[in-house]
C-alpha cells in the first residue's frame, strides 16, 4: 500500500532504532507484501540528517517523484529507510527552500526544535544541553567559556553506551592499531571554535576581503556542537547499515530470489548503505547497483590502502565487489559542508598538531576528503566522468565517480549545496547504475 505521502506505488518504509533493529511490522509487511505485488526492481533510499519520519518522507516522495515516467515499462518498488538522525533547524531539507531569515534566529543560538533534537539524540544529557544552550544564549567574552563549551560538546557525544555502535565509528583502518573514539579536541576548544568561525565567515562570503572583519568565535562553538553531533551521526549510520539494513537485505534475497535491489543514500545516508553491504548474509548477490549522493564519509573508506599510510586501509574495502553492478559515487564542487568543514572537522578529530594552522584560503589536502566532494579514492580502476557522459553510458561493475556539480549547485551557506539531490538527472543516473528500463 502507498503511503499518501507518496507519488508512486507500491512504495514501503523501514524504519529502524539506533541500534540497527527493524520495526518488524513494517519489515514484515514489506517482504510479504513486495512477492505480492511482482516487483522486479527495488529502490532503497536513505536520506541523510533528517530528524524525524516525515521529513525523510518528504524526501522520498521528491526523489522518487520521476522513476516511473522514465521507467514506465520497469517492474519498480520504492523503500524509504527511517533512522533516528540529527538535524539542526538550520540545515536545509533536501529539495526543500530554507525558511526566511525573519524565521531563524541568528545562527550561535540553541533554537528549541534544534534543543528539542539534541533532548532525542542524548536521551540523559538535558542538564548538559541547557548549559550549552545558555552559553550561546549568553555569548561570554572570556575564553574560559569556550573551553568550557568545549568540554560539554565533548562529554554529549563522547558518551556512548557498550554495544556495536562503536565498531563503526572510523572509516579508516590501521594494523596493529587500536581504533578508539575520536578526540573531539586536538588542543585548545577556543581555538578550535574561532577557527570554526573563519571557515563560516570565509563560506558566506567567498573572495570578498575579511581583514576588518573578526568572526564571531560564538558562531564556531555553534558550528563545532553542530560538528560534534557528526560523530554520534556517524557511528549510528554505520550500526543501521551493517546490524539493520543489511540483514533484510538477505531476508528479502530469500524471500524474492529473483528481485533485484537498488541502494541509493545521500549525506549520512550513503555511508549507512555502504555499510548494509558489509552487513549482507554470505552468498547474496541482490544488490545490482549502490548511488551514493553527496556522501558524508571518507573518500578513502573503500581503499585496501591508503596512500599517505601504507597500514592502513579503508573499513569498506573491498565491499564494492558485493555489488553485482557500479558503485556510483555522485559529488560536487559546490558542497561546502564536504568540501570545508568536513575536512576541518575531520582533521580537528584525527590530528594530534594544532587546528589553528588551517590556512582558510587553501585545501587542508586529501586526507581528510568526503566522498561526496571528490569521490572514491585509491581504489584501482575507478572510471570518472561527467554527470552527462554517465547518463550516455555508464560502467557496469566497479566504483565510478560522478561529477554532479551541473544539478547539484544551489544552496546557501554554511551547507552549500550538500541538500540539493533531487534531480531528475540523478533519477536517471540510478536507473542507469541499475540497468533498469
Amino acid at each position: 500500500m502507498a503511503d499518501p505521502a507518496m507519488g508512486v506505488t507500491p512504495y514501503w518504509e523501514l524504519t529502524f532504532d539506533a541500534d540497527g533493529d527493524p520495526d518488524a511490522g513494517r519489515r514484515d509487511r514489506l517482504l510479504a507484501e513486495v512477492v505480492d505485488r511482482g516487483v522486479r526492481d527495488l529502490v532503497v533510499l536513505s536520506h541523510g540528517w533528517n530528524s524525524d519520519r516525515s521529513a525523510a518522507t518528504r524526501l522520498c516522495g521528491h526523489f522518487f517523484e520521476p522513476f516511473p515516467e522514465l521507467a514506465p515499462a520497469a517492474r519498480l518498488g520504492y523503500v524509504g529507510v527511517v533512522w533516528p538522525s540529527m538535524r539542526f533547524s538550520d540545515e536545509p531539507i533536501p529539495d526543500f527552500p530554507r525558511a526566511g531569515a525573519a524565521e531563524l534566529p541568528p545562527r550561535p543560538v540553541l533554537d528549541k526544535d534544534t534543543r528539542h533534537a539534541l533532548l532525542e539524540t542524548f536521551p540523559g544529557r538535558a542538564t548538559v544541553i541547557d548549559r550549552l544552550a545558555r552559553l550561546l544564549d549568553q555569548q561570554p567574552c572570556e575564553e574560559a567559556e569556550l573551553e568550557e563549551f568545549g568540554r560539554l560538546v565533548r562529554m554529549l557525544v563522547e558518551v556512548v553506551p557498550p554495544g556495536p555502535q562503536a565498531l563503526f565509528a572510523a572509516d579508516t583502518l590501521a594494523e596493529g592499531v587500536p581504533q578508539d573514539e575520536p578526540e573531539i579536541f586536538a588542543g585548545s576548544a577556543a581555538e578550535v571554535c574561532e577557527e570554526f568561525a573563519q571557515a563560516l565567515t570565509h563560506l558566506e562570503s567567498p573572495g570578498e576581503a575579511r581583514e576588518f572583519t573578526i568572526p564571531n568565535p560564538w558562531d564556531g562553538a555553534h558550528e563545532l556542537l553542530r560538528q560534534g553531533t557528526y560523530y554520534a551521526m556517524k557511528r549510528r549510520a554505520g550500526t543501521v547499515g551493517e546490524r539493520g539494513l543489511g540483514r533484510v537485505i538477505g531476508q528479502l534475497a530469500q524471500a524474492a530470489p529473483g528481485m533485484r535491489v537498488h541502494l541509493v543514500g545521500h549525506s549520512f545516508g550513503a555511508r549507512l548503505v555502504s555499510f548494509a553491504l558489509r552487513g549482507l548474509p554470505q552468498g547474496v548477490r541482490t544488490v545490482k547497483s549502490v548511488t551514493l549522493l553527496q556522501g558524508a564519509f571518507s573518500h578513502y573508506a573503500f581503499a585496501t590502502r591508503l596512500p599517505h599510510d601504507a597500514r592502513a586501509g579503508g573499513v569498506l574495502q573491498g565491499q564494492q565487489n558485493r555489488v553485482d553492478g557500479p558503485l556510483v559515487c555522485c559529488y560536487s564542487s559546490h558542497d561546502s559542508a564536504l568540501g570545508t568543514l568536513y575536512p576541518l572537522a575531520s582533521r580537528m578529530a584525527g590530528d594530534a598538531q594544532g587546528v589553528a594552522a588551517f590556512d582558510i584560503g587553501r585545501t587542508l589536502g586529501p586526507k581528510w576528503g568526503a566522498m561526496g566532494h571528490d569521490g572514491v579514492q585509491a581504489v584501482p580502476g575507478t572510471a570518472s566522468l561527467k554527470l552527462a557522459e554517465a547518463l550516455t553510458k555508464l560502467p557496469v561493475k566497479g566504483c565510478v565517480n560522478v561529477d554532479a556539480a551541473a544539478v547539484v549547485r544551489r544552496g546557501g551557506p554554511p551547507a552549500g549545496a550538500h541538500s540539493d539531490i533531487c534531480h531528475r538527472e540523478l533519477a536517471r543516473l540510478v536507473l542507469a547504475a541499475g540497468r533498469i528500463h
